[in-house]
């Protein structure tokens, strides 16, 4: 193989390369003063065209796809422990208020109906009795004071006889010195003495039992006075508690017929036919989905500018953009989400981020709207609120 010589030079080695034409001209035409005018006037028209944007659109509304519907849906819960006999509704079914959703087992809500009933008539019956004793007990009294009446002239009576026995015993007893009494005749005058004494203990105590028995008499008629005075068969204190209880029973009884408290759709229907259920226990649910509404969750530092009856546009996922809901803002929840979570996001160890919070704000729905596309809870929605009127919060 030759050899190279050190002095020769390889084609293309240590040759400066030329530009071409076409090369020559860009970098002229880049140069060009006129050019860059040209491009800094077209860079700040563009600034200022998303700068008008912002200042008449952007701060003119805020805007979150964080955004569900709602609604103050009713729990359907028995008021009385029975078994179900007829579950007339399903699920999707819409109902009207006052449909009926579930009819329970009533035989024992009707007998206990019937106890109540037959509880309340003895105790209208048991006033009645009362009210008519109270003549009865006042004819006593009257009866007593006759009673003592007679005892007080019988005691009279035995008084003078008394006085008459002693007067006499003393005549004698003064003759029977000088023999003008006979022996027989003063032991006679002396029985007569003793018998008119137990005669005056007789009547007088004869008039302290009267005194006693009229006394008794008026106690008892007090006493029923004081459970009819100023009371009727329909507020008479035993009457009204057993007319209490009957209403009680005629409740009871018809609790046995569920009916729908709004209306709505029937959601989350867990009872069957068979089924015993307790008091309070959830057996279905009832959306009322003419009146949804939006929670929508905006960022905290959106909310500068909202306020309560500014109107805002929505769109749900579920009918697309085309669908534009019409609504007003009723007003915004009492925190946010996380500070009403299970575990709060704040924490004691000093390891924190802080995040940005979102507040529910809830959006009223236009009826119309809503009839001409129906919604229901818990749809995703966007929601746009024009902040630029004046409302009050």
């Amino acid at each position: 193989m030759a050899e190279r010589d050190p002095n020769e030079t390889l084609a293309g080695e240590h040759e400066e390369v030329q530009p071409t034409q076409a090369e020559k001209a860009a970098v002229t035409q880049a140069a060009d003063p006129r050019r860059k005018k040209a491009l800094l006037g077209l860079a700040g028209a563009l600034l200022l065209a998303g700068g008008g944007w912002y200042m008449f659109h952007d701060t003119g509304h805020v805007s979150t796809d964080n955004a569900y519907v709602g609604a103050d849906s009713a729990q359907v819960t028995p008021l009385v422990a029975a078994a179900v006999v007829d579950v007339p509704v399903a699920d999707t079914q819409f109902v009207h208020r006052g449909d009926i959703l579930l009819r329970l087992d009533d035989t024992d809500a009707k007998l206990a109906f019937e106890r109540a009933e037959a509880a309340y008539l003895k105790a209208r019956r048991e006033f009645a009795q009362t009210s008519a004793t109270g003549g009865s007990l006042a004819a006593q009294v009257t009866a007593k004071e006759a009673d003592i009446g007679q005892a007080r002239a019988q005691l009279a009576a035995a008084e003078s006889a008394f006085q008459k026995a002693k007067i006499d015993l003393d005549r004698r007893q003064q003759l029977a010195s000088t023999g003008a009494v006979s022996g027989d005749e003063l032991t006679s005058v002396r029985n007569a003495y003793a018998a008119a004494q137990s005669n005056l203990g007789v009547a007088r105590a004869a008039v302290a039992q009267a005194e006693a028995q009229r006394g008794a008499a008026e106690k008892t008629y007090a006493a029923n006075q004081a459970l009819i005075q100023g009371t009727s068969a329909d507020n008479n204190p035993d009457v009204a508690a057993a007319k209490a209880a009957l209403d009680q029973a005629r409740i009871d009884l018809d609790r046995t017929v569920i009916r729908a408290p709004i209306d709505g759709v029937v959601t989350n229907r867990q009872v069957q036919v068979g089924q015993r259920v307790a008091a309070g226990s959830l057996v279905m649910t009832i959306v009322p989905v003419r009146n949804v509404y939006v929670d929508a969750n905006f960022k905290e530092g959106q909310l500068a500018r909202v306020r309560t009856g500014q109107p805002a546009t929505l769109t749900s996922d579920l009918y697309g953009s085309k669908v534009v809901y019409h609504g007003t803002v009723l007003g915004f929840a009492g925190g946010t989400g996380s500070a009403f979570a299970l575990i709060p996001a704040q924490n004691a160890t000093g390891n924190w981020i802080k995040v940005v919070q979102r507040l529910p704000v809830r959006i009223a729905i236009d009826p119309k709207d809503l009839a001409a596309h129906p919604l229901r809870v818990g749809l995703s929605m966007d929601a746009d609120i024009d902040v630029s009127g004046k409302a009050a919060r």
